[in-house]
């Protein structure tokens, strides 16, 4: 190689990375958001929101995150007008130098912060952010456009998420216990009134209304030996007492709940974890670790999933709190056994249909139109909370796994789990149909087989 050319390669090696331009590969790194989605998830343990109000905290920021990201990317369509009431956010300037990816992360984590109680630390984690991105050597004036610009499209979306009727639903009243027979009553150790009555009226998504997916009613109640709810009853009365090493372990795996009492004598304190939906975050963050998607994938399949668990816990609390079936361990302790209790604490709301059927279904179905129907993994999200991992060949074998957890924990018939999974079939379905994300229509879509 002659010098003339070795001097040209030098020139060109160098133009490449200019200090003003060699931050950028360090920038692009899906990294930053995966930690962005976690630490929102901490906080979300952290202030205790239940599984619906959780899944509406994910939804938004990643909407935001994915718009930014999509107004550069010519690959990648706005879901501005195939959202209920989203308008189109504003869109960068390509005259101008920007970073897409510092936008994102921008608009993710202020419309994150303005959904949460500990504002601070989101604040706390954003300062550690910021640092970590500025060290990458991206110009202070490229920093201050991206995230102005993040700021612009975290603002829209807050503006449209405070039309979705949450806000009003806050100051609804209580659910008033029934004395029906069948009715669902608070349940054990706190009895705390019954969560989000009224989840039914926050706007949707995609799906055309909380009733769109109606799933058939429940057993009827009915105590005689011989009927059907009887033997419901009866099959988790039984599995609960004669549970196996490996069906005790996959019902605390799958357990979720954000708020476990514990109480000894007069003391009383109380375990905090993740939600359903936030399993489903963490399964996402697995899957798009393993497959190396780059940031504009990574926040579409957050985006997909945070919006299928949105809907589909929009239509499971329509049915729950229509049918407002009563929970098994209240009906098994004034029936059959006073001193049974389930393995899990049950959750204070109606019994049919179970939650983790529907929302897991919904996800997982959005999971494997992105990754594959053969898409296997190591769920380690429950690790941090004692539980080992847990091995899956697809995310529909994980969301199976999700729904039967339900009758080992001991908190639902077989009816809510099976006719649940159905209806979480039916939203990720129809989300998956109506949502465009691609401007090559199928583009990166899998058919999932029956």
């Amino acid at each position: 190689m002659n010098n003339k050319l070795i001097g040209l390669l030098a020139l060109i090696l160098l133009n490449a990375c200019t200090p003003s331009t060699a931050y950028k590969e360090s920038v692009n790194d899906p990294e930053y958001f995966q930690r962005s989605v976690k630490a929102l998830t901490d906080i979300i343990i952290h202030d205790i929101f239940s599984p619906p109000v959780a899944s509406r905290i994910y939804a938004y920021p990643s909407i935001a995150a994915y718009e930014v990201l999509a107004s550069g990317n010519d690959e990648f369509k706005s879901l501005a007008g195939q959202l209920k009431g989203f308008s189109m956010p504003p869109q960068s300037d390509t005259t101008k130098d920007i970073s897409l990816e510092v936008a994102a992360l921008q608009a993710y984590t202020q419309v994150g912060k303005a959904l949460i109680f500990s504002e601070e630390k989101m604040e706390k984690y954003q300062k550690q952010l910021w640092t970590e991105i500025d060290n990458t050597g991206i110009p202070s004036d490229v920093f201050d456009r991206s995230k102005a610009y993040g700021q612009e499209v975290a603002d829209h979306v807050l503006a449209w998420a405070d039309k979705d009727n949450y806000k009003q639903t806050r100051t609804f009243p209580k659910y008033t216990i029934l004395e029906d027979q069948d009715a669902w009553k608070p349940t054990p150790p706190d009895y705390m009134d019954g969560i989000e009555p009224h989840w039914n009226k926050i706007r949707p998504f995609v799906i055309d209304s909380a009733t769109q997916f109606v799933p058939e009613p429940p057993t009827p109640f009915n105590m005689d030996e011989s009927s059907q709810f009887y033997q419901e009853l009866i099959e988790v009365y039984e599995t609960g007492k004669n549970l196996t090493d490996e069906e005790e372990e996959i019902a605390k795996f799958w357990d979720c709940n954000p708020y476990v009492s514990h109480h000894a004598g007069h003391a009383m304190f109380a375990t905090k974890k993740i939600t359903p939906g936030g399993h489903w975050m963490g399964i996402t963050a697995i899957a798009t670790r393993k497959a190396e998607s780059s940031f504009m994938e990574t926040t579409e399949a957050y985006a997909l999933t945070s919006i299928a668990l949105f809907d589909a816990f929009i239509s499971c609390w329509d049915e729950k709190w229509r049918s407002i079936l009563i929970r098994p361990e209240t009906v098994i302790n004034e029936y059959l056994d006073e001193s049974w209790a389930p393995l899990l604490q049950t959750p204070p709301f109606p019994e049919y249909t179970s939650g983790h059927s529907v929302i897991s279904t919904a996800a997982a179905y959005t999971l494997t139109d992105l990754f594959g129907e053969n898409f296997s993994f190591l769920d380690t999200t429950e690790m941090e909370f004692g539980l080992p991992a847990r091995s899956f060949n697809s995310f529909i074998d994980a969301s199976s796994e999700a729904a039967v957890s339900r009758l080992y924990g001991g908190i639902h018939y077989m009816p809510a789990i099976d006719n649940g999974v159905s209806q979480g079939k039916n939203v990720g379905e129809f989300i998956l149909k109506k949502l465009e994300t691609r401007n090559e229509p199928g583009a990166n879509r899998v058919s999932i087989k029956e």
